[in-house]
């Protein structure tokens, strides 16, 4: 049985995801929180194995909490969060000091209602999820002044990276892409997330890295030394236009029951960049990406996977593994001194960090 402490200021919120535990077979409600202060005792006499955790709360926010949390007594944690621009912030900031998911709350009733299966997904996934304590806080913002200006080209029709993940994929992702230079080849990101988040995660790995990263948007010609992530909710897939890239945006149904699909991203990338492409499957529970990837590794391109020690959930790198569609296995610290070798770069930033 999965056991689960509810923590939200909110009595329709404890009510609504206590009701949501208590009607799955493999789960018990262990107790109730109003806040993170009357928590911290329920955890001490009995430990839940996931934690769900309002971001706002009185007396102690959920981010003060978490951060408490996850120096002490690391436990899986999938934040509840308004859909608001701060309340997105604020979700990013989670994640990045070691929520596993977030769960956003709808607009109306009807839709929380029918929002109990998501949920109780999201708490089974954090359930196989693998923590660590962390004793660091989320990574600085640079002022604009002490990043390198960035100016960028049209990438042509040559080297093309496309990364994949879903839970646990924004601190994967955070830990990848702000170590590698400016001068980088294109990145592709496929992250499962939904609509009104992937700005933000945008703009914060924006803010720490070399490499510029934005949303992308259709019908945008790429360019080096970008990172483009797919908007929440939508598909992205790379297109060709006369002799460059180009990223195609759409809402086309889900693939694999996910909106943006890695495996729509990776197929798209086979078919048009062929050899000249590299496919990294991170993180996440499920099986998306991992059938691209084999199309990819057959049209000659690089294929990589995240390792079981350093992945959140060893479920869409396990499949690609399974099927024989990654050529290398790697811990998640490997991974951009791995890029840079692939695409020529020889200088890396031995920082250490993402290190197991």
């Amino acid at each position: 049985m999965i056991k689960v402490l509810v923590i939200d200021d909110s009595a329709v919120m404890r009510n609504f995801l206590g009701r949501v535990v208590a009607a799955q077979p493999d789960m018990e409600l262990t107790a109730v929180a109003s806040d993170p202060v009357f928590a911290i005792e329920r955890i001490r006499q009995s430990p839940p194995d996931v934690i769900t955790l309002d971001v706002e709360m009185p007396r102690m926010n959920g981010l003060d909490f978490l951060r408490k949390l996850m120096a002490a007594r690391p436990l899986p944690v999938v934040m509840i969060s308004s859909l608001t621009r701060e309340g997105a912030d604020a979700t990013m900031r989670a994640l990045e000091l070691g929520a596993v998911d977030f769960f956003a709350k709808p607009g109306s009733l009807d839709e929380l209602q029918a929002a109990g299966p998501e949920i109780a997904e999201k708490i089974r996934a954090a359930a196989q999820a693998h923590v660590s304590r962390r004793l660091r806080t989320a990574a600085p913002i640079r002022a604009a002044s002490q990043r390198p200006a960035r100016a960028h080209r049209a990438s042509g029709l040559g080297t093309v990276i496309g990364i994949g993940a879903s839970t646990g994929g924004v601190e994967a992702l955070r830990e990848i892409v702000s170590r590698l230079p400016g001068d980088m080849p294109a990145i592709l990101i496929a992250q499962h997330m939904l609509p009104g988040f992937t700005g933000a995660f945008a703009r914060r790995l924006d803010a720490i890295c070399d490499i510029s990263v934005k949303e992308a948007e259709d019908g945008e010609e790429v360019c080096e030394g970008v990172a483009y992530v797919a908007p929440g909710g939508r598909h992205l897939r790379l297109g060709r236009r006369s002799l460059n890239y180009v990223l195609r945006v759409t809402d086309d149904p889900p693939l694999n029951r996910h909106r943006p699909s890695v495996d729509a991203l990776f197929r798209s990338m086979a078919e048009v960049a062929g050899s000249n492409a590299i496919g990294v499957i991170l993180t996440g529970m499920g099986a998306d990406g991992s059938q691209a990837l084999l199309e990819l590794r057959e049209g000659g391109a690089r294929t990589i996977a995240q390792d079981e020690a350093t992945s959140v959930v060893f479920g869409m790198p396990k499949q690609a593994i399974a099927l024989g569609a990654a050529q290398e296995v790697l811990a998640l610290g490997d991974v951009p001194r791995r890029l840079e070798e692939l695409c020529g770069r020889a200088r890396v930033r031995d920082t250490g960090a993402g290190e197991p």
